[in-house]
């Protein structure tokens, strides 16, 4: 299943503060609810997994985030996220692209979802998608 979400957000921070806070993974990482980084591999990498609630089920990612492009000037990111489903056989891989204004920005997300999770319908992972974005740029507001 392939799910394409546009959102905007808003900090009251400048660019420069969202920047860095993008880029730090260890920071970013937590952020999303049900992450926490389990080790950095390098400065634009890092071993994570993610708790997530649908429906009824909850379900363990685990994988890796890599910042895969940078644009420090227009302060424009694209993160790759590609995790599998502890104990199953599907897969939540994600290009995130983050576009940084003053006071927020937009975050472009690009998903391909198989397994129990998209089972579920796209319906149900559009939700639980959106919710995570939100809860995430709730938090980056205090990162």
């Amino acid at each position: 299943m392939a799910i394409e979400l546009e959102n905007s957000f808003s900090t009251g921070k400048s660019p420069d503060e969202n920047w860095q806070a993008i880029l730090d993974l260890e920071r970013l990482i937590p952020a999303v609810e049900g992450g926490k980084v389990i080790e950095r591999i390098s400065p634009d990498s890092a071993k994570a997994e993610i708790a997530v609630k649908m429906g009824a089920m909850s379900m363990k990612f685990t994988g890796t985030v890599s910042v895969i492009e940078r644009d420090d000037a227009a302060h424009k990111a694209v993160l790759q996220v590609k995790s599998r489903e502890a104990g199953g056989q599907g897969y939540a891989n994600a290009d995130i692209t983050f576009a940084l204004a003053d006071g927020g920005g937009t975050i472009h997300t690009s998903a391909q979802i198989t397994g129990k999770a998209a089972s579920m319908g796209e319906g149900v992972v559009v939700t639980v998608l959106t919710a995570l974005i939100d809860n995430f740029t709730e938090n980056l507001k205090n990162i």
